[in-house]
């Protein structure tokens, strides 16, 4: 096993246009501007953010190789390299945080290989985002990237996850892309169950941030058009129970009629 000194940091970017010291914590804006080598998504957005953050000076000392759909296996050493030599590394995504639903699993599981220590810096992520507000089960959910891009395959695969949520009442998470949106919507409320919840947490972290969460049935009744925005999706149950099932039992039938007969 390879020993560097250096370490590799794991960036969320901003998941909307905005001013970065009100989306990051203090200390992972402290660590950006500390980091001068930087493995990224797409240059455009990480320009964007360091460039917010750094001064002219840090900016200008600041080195980028990229990391996407299109990188060989065989670069990934050489992207690792000047970690091994001792200097801290950034693995920044081109929005929200590396690894998740993004490039860069590969990467961080050689620099564990070569004995490179791995910090996560904490940041906003969609996908956590949008669980949290959606309202169903966020102890058991499951995150399935895309969906199939022609119809049948989508009708397919929305059949099955209709099925799975019936069977052990998981949280399905999906993304797609924002020209797609109103397809996928389209085809949600055809085939999907009318008890099903739907939830479309749409353009988060932006002004026009939207999130919907309520049965397909409703849905049908007051259909919520969705413009090509980024939108996370999520199917599921509203979670029965979670309160007891966590160890605060609801009061024994009358135990609150007896207290107060005791107060009185």
């Amino acid at each position: 096993m390879e020993t560097g000194t250096g370490r590799l940091f794991l960036i969320p970017n901003l998941i909307a246009p905005g001013d970065p010291a009100k989306a990051l914590p203090g200390a992972t804006l402290e660590a950006i501007r500390g980091i001068r080598r930087y493995v990224v998504e797409g240059e455009k957005a990480a320009w964007r953010l360091l460039s917010a953050v750094m001064e002219r000076e840090e900016l200008a000392a600041t080195h980028f190789e990229v990391l996407d759909e299109h990188t060989r296996a065989e670069a990934l050493p050489g992207l690792l390299e000047p970690a091994l030599r001792g200097e801290d590394l950034g693995l920044l995504s081109e929005a929200g945080m590396p690894c998740v639903a993004d490039p860069g699993a590969p990467l961080v599981a050689l620099a564990h290989d070569r004995g490179i220590r791995v910090i996560a810096l904490t940041g906003p992520s969609s996908i956590l985002l949008a669980l949290a507000t959606s309202g169903l089960d966020g102890q058991r959910f499951r995150f399935l990237g895309y969906l199939p891009p022609d119809r049948t395959g989508r009708a397919a695969a929305l059949r099955e996850i209709d099925r799975g949520i019936l069977a052990d009442g998981a949280t399905r998470i999906f993304i797609e892309t924002p020209y797609r949106n109103a397809a996928l919507l389209e085809d949600c409320l055809a085939i999907l169950a009318p008890s099903t919840r739907l939830c479309v947490a749409f353009a988060l972290g932006s002004a026009a941030e939207t999130i919907r969460s309520a049965p397909v049935a409703a849905w049908r009744r007051e259909p919520t058009p969705l413009a090509k925005e980024p939108a996370i999706f999520l199917l599921g149950q509203v979670p029965a129970g979670q309160v007891e099932k966590r160890g605060c039992p609801s009061p024994a039938p009358g135990t609150g009629r007896r207290r107060e007969a005791r107060k009185a």
